[in-house]
Order: C-alpha cells, then sequence, then structure tokens
C-alpha cells in the first residue's frame, strides 16, 4: 500500500523499481493514481508510475471513514489508509508525518521513502 509521494519520490530519482524487489506488488488507492498519473501528465515520473505493471490500482469501500480522514489529510493519504486497514496490508507507505501519525493511531504499520533508500544504501545495493 502506497500514499503518492513515496511514489513520485523515487520516480523522480529512477528509483521505483526498489519498491518491486523490496514487495512484488504495489497496491494504491484511486486517488493516489490520479495524482501520481493523471495529475502528473507527461512528465517522466508519472509514465513510470503508469507503467510499473506491478502497480496494481484499488477502489476503497469505506467512503465514510475517507471522509473523516480528510478532516487532517489529503485524499491520497486518507485513501491510501482506508485501503491498507480493508486489506489488511502489513505495511503502507506514508512520507507526511500527519498521515504517519494517523495510520499508525489506526493500528497500521508504515514507512517512508527514506526508510526503504537507506535500508537499501546499507545493503550496497543503490547507485548513489
Amino acid at each position: 500500500m502506497s500514499d503518492s509521494t513515496p511514489l513520485i519520490h523515487l520516480a523522480k530519482i529512477e528509483r521505483l523499481e526498489l519498491l518491486r524487489e523490496l514487495f512484488g506488488e504495489i497496491v494504491i488507492p484511486e486517488a493516489v493514481y490520479k495524482e501520481c498519473v493523471i495529475e502528473g501528465g507527461e512528465s517522466e515520473d508519472a509514465l513510470a508510475i503508469k507503467n510499473a505493471g506491478w502497480i496494481k490500482v484499488e477502489k476503497i469501500s469505506d467512503e465514510r471513514l475517507k471522509r473523516t480522514l480528510m478532516l487532517e489529510l489529503d485524499e491520497g493519504e486518507s485513501e491510501a489508509i482506508v485501503l491498507a486497514l480493508e486489506r489488511n496490508a502489513e505495511l503502507v507507505l506514508i512520507d507526511d508525518y500527519d498521515g504517519r501519525e494517523v495510520a499508525r493511531a489506526l493500528g497500521l504499520k508504515v514507512a517512508g521513502t527514506t526508510v526503504f533508500s537507506l535500508g537499501r544504501s546499507f545493503r550496497g545495493k543503490s547507485k548513489a
């Protein structure tokens, strides 16, 4: 499960494949796809995300919870958290501090882009 920011940041530094290597498949809600791909237009990072066949888009069911979360968070973070709860996800990728705190409060395990980038570097697999 992922919010927009980790996908966009990793795509911009040409490290999107890191997520595939670590997780095999990433599931994102429709709002995250919209933010990354539709609003991203023809940018290289938007196209990289769009063309990653291992990134799957799913619709959330609990619109009420989404609306409640949107009192504090943006739409993409809200849908990522809702979808993670609905799918009993092991982990949700969110870079925004408030989003991570809300996800944790709801019992989800969270991580941000930096954790994966650093973990990869320490294992000696990073190009940087």
